[in-house]
């Protein structure tokens, strides 16, 4: 693969200065899917495996300029979004993508972190809900932003499924549920508007999951970026994050990275 041939990808995230979340999973993983990473960073966090000790927003202005600069020189492929921290950058961002009519954008609706940690303000939900998320070919929420997004508990597969179905008539093009937390197997769901698709597998049993949602987002991204379709991007994102938990490092005290090193599909 060449200068010429390498596609590339964005994403527009929060700096996790553990390493395990963040704009950095999310460089990490396009990294292993043959990507080159490009990024704009909306907010920098003190956090490890233990915990976010603060959030610093960065100016919703810093943030636009920085993916015009990426898109006015590497204008990528496909693009993601995580954390967004306030409305006014959820506002600014949702401007940026549209007027950069950049396309194959999925949204990871990053509101709480996997230690409990507010990611998102309450205030921007509905900016998000209203101005980003119409824009996404995908949208990758957990039960608990599925909840959020829809308005509806999402506690079993017949909730993951209804809430795909609201989130998708809000604006989005497909809706991926992630039923992680579920009892019992793992299990994600995806709605496209025509086709239901799941993905089921054995639950492995580890604290080690810091990052799961950010590496799937993103390795959906880098399938996208390659001209996959989003089903075979999806099914090879959720085979990837499954080898990268079972081998997981075991870095930290707290709820540690999952292993990017892992062979992807």
């Amino acid at each position: 693969m060449n200068e010429r041939t390498i596609p590339i990808a964005l994403t527009i995230a929060g700096s996790d200065s553990g390493g395990g979340a963040g704009v950095q999973a999310d460089l990490k993983t396009f990294h292993a899917f043959g990507v080159y990473g490009t990024s704009a960073v909306t907010a920098v966090t003190a956090q490890n495996t233990i915990g976010v000790r603060s959030v610093h927003a960065l100016p919703p202005d810093e943030v636009r300029a920085q993916i015009l600069a990426v898109v006015d020189d590497l204008r990528p492929a496909a693009v993601k979004t995580g954390m967004l921290a306030t409305q006014a950058l959820v506002v600014e961002v949702a401007r940026t993508i549209g007027e950069a009519q950049l396309d194959r954008f999925v949204m990871d609706p990053v509101m709480v972190a996997t230690s409990g940690d507010r990611l998102l303000q309450p205030d921007a939900v509905q900016a998000l809900r209203g101005l980003l998320l119409p824009l996404a070919s995908l949208v990758t929420p957990n039960l608990e932003e599925a909840a959020i997004l829809s308005g509806h508990p999402v506690r079993s597969l017949d909730q993951m499924r209804d809430a795909a179905r609201v989130i998708a008539d809000l604006g989005a093009a497909a809706v991926l549920v992630k039923g992680g937390h579920l009892e019992g197997d793992a299990v994600d769901l995806l709605w496209d508007g025509v086709e239901e698709h799941i993905w089921r597998r054995p639950r492995i049993v580890t604290r080690h999951t810091h990052g799961t949602g950010c590496t799937l987002s993103a390795a959906i991204t880098a399938g996208l970026a390659r001209g996959r379709d989003l089903t075979t991007a999806v099914d090879a994102a959720v085979r990837f994050v499954a080898r990268a938990i079972e081998a997981a490092p075991g870095l930290g005290s707290g709820r540690g990275p999952i292993n990017h090193f892992v062979a992807h599909d």
